[in-house]
């Protein structure tokens, strides 16, 4: 659909309107997941409130459909919709720390190493995305799992405010005395209520350097090792944290031969606390054996800086994921096989351990119902060749039913490459989700906000 710009909202308009042709256009719709190619009529480049209040009334008065990008890192590419109306708030990327409240505020196109940057200054974080260029505004909004999830809880635990700019256009507060049905919305029901401009978190005490970094282990020995790691996790102190992995060895200099290029077993290590407390922490995991010891002080965004360089944006990706209320021996000998057997070598299969924080917060106290569960796991199909996709999505699949044999209904939405109406429904379970119903109801009753995992409106 050809979208019609006013001359008068161009030129009120603060940022930049873009349509196909346009310098900066293509850079703009390009996203984390090179599978997304999809080209919106029209990308507002917002730089404030008055931008994204000006885009959404261009949206309604056009009847185009509409989505947010903030870091463009959703696979499922809920940032881009095709034809439509794409709100890109990255220009509104800035970021307030108050060391002494132990809070900070950042725009809604802020991403975690912009916002990691500032609170880091002051030895303080607060639960964030793996990769620094996620987006805060969607991981967020989806619960928020990160590396100091065991210690602080999911993001949306420290969340204390947002500024909404809603479907109608009218812009609002929601925090625990204001708009507290939104702000309770915002803790986990994705984008579906409206476009959020600001964020306000709570901080915790944490680095700037803390003990961490990885251990590769050959595949051989993978069965044992991860039954080892589920013994590791029992009863584990909330501070270590971090999670263990399947993927191949990167063919670098620094990697021992024997195991460059070739999958192995990856565990990653965050200690949120004292250093010399986090190296005897981890000290029995060094005893194992591994290929390869890569554990030390480290400053905190080089732990959130760990997965990165295998997983640049560009490549094709397809994501599965699952909640385990219990890691049996059936389960983590499925997970091996098939996670060891890898169809590209940019694949990789995480098993995260939850607990700690996480279940202290109520069922109903946000929409996310998994908090019981002990693992996450997350299947990330990805290659670097177009014409390998379809394979790697059908052994992502595969692979995930062979997990589903021991799986929860629920999943953590925001690991998904195309959450069903189902699936996100029993993430939130059937009072949060009616719950959330009636919220979507009330401030998006024409499911404007439909380019995310979605909360129709209902009748």
């Amino acid at each position: 659909m050809e979208a019609i710009l006013d001359p008068a909202t161009v030129e009120s308009f603060g940022g930049e309107l873009l349509r196909e042709g346009d310098p900066g256009y293509d850079e703009s719709r390009r996203v984390f997941n090179a599978a997304i190619d999809r080209r919106p009529a029209v990308i507002a480049r917002c730089s404030g409130v008055a931008d994204v209040m000006a885009a959404l009334a261009v949206a309604r008065e056009q009847g185009l459909d509409v989505s947010v990008r903030g870091g463009g890192h959703s696979v499922a590419g809920h940032a881009v919709v095709e034809g439509g109306l794409m709100i890109d708030t990255r220009p509104m990327n800035r970021v307030r720390v108050d060391p002494e409240r132990r809070t900070a505020w950042c725009g809604g196109g802020a991403n975690w190493g912009e916002l990691d940057r500032d609170t880091q200054a002051f030895g303080l974080a607060v639960t964030g995305g793996r990769m620094a260029d996620t987006g805060v505004g969607g991981l967020t909004l989806g619960g928020g799992s990160g590396w100091l999830e065991r210690k602080y809880g999911f993001t949306v635990d420290s969340l204390i405010s947002a500024d909404v700019v809603t479907a109608g256009g009218r812009y609002v507060v929601a925090s625990e005395d204001r708009n507290a049905d939104l702000f309770w919305a915002l803790k986990g029901g994705a984008g579906n209520f409206g476009v959020v401009t600001g964020f306000e978190f709570a901080l915790h005490e944490v680095g700037p350097i803390v003990f961490g970094g990885m251990m590769l282990f050959q595949i051989d020995g993978a069965v044992e090792l991860l039954k080892a790691y589920r013994g590791f996790m029992e009863g584990a102190p909330d501070e270590i944290c971090g999670g263990a992995a399947i993927l191949c060895a990167p063919p670098e200099e620094f990697v021992p031969e024997a195991i460059r290029g070739q999958p192995v077993l990856a565990v990653i290590a965050c200690y949120v606390g004292p250093v010399d407390a986090g190296e005897r922490a981890f000290a029995p995991l060094r005893e194992w054996g591994p290929a390869l010891e890569m554990l030390g002080p480290m400053p905190y965004t080089a732990v959130q800086g760990l997965i990165a360089p295998g997983n640049p944006p560009g490549r094709y990706h397809y994501w599965k994921a699952g909640l385990l209320g219990e890691l049996d021996d059936a389960a983590i000998e499925t997970f091996v096989a098939r996670a060891s057997d890898v169809m590209s070598p940019f694949t990789a299969s995480l098993m995260l351990p939850m607990g700690g924080a996480i279940p202290r917060v109520g069922e109903h106290d946000t929409p996310l119902a998994f908090r019981d569960a002990k693992w996450n796991y997350h299947l990330l199909g990805q290659c670097a060749d177009p014409a390998e996709l379809e394979r790697n999505i059908a052994w992502t699949r595969d692979f995930d039913r062979a997990m589903a044999e021991y799986a929860e209904a629920a999943v953590y939405v925001n690991f998904t490459g195309d959450p069903s109406a189902g699936a996100v429904e029993a993430g939130f379970g059937p009072e949060n989700y009616a719950r959330l119903v009636e919220i979507k109801r009330a401030y998006d009753p024409e499911n404007v906000f439909r380019s995310t995992a979605n909360i129709p409106p209902g009748a």
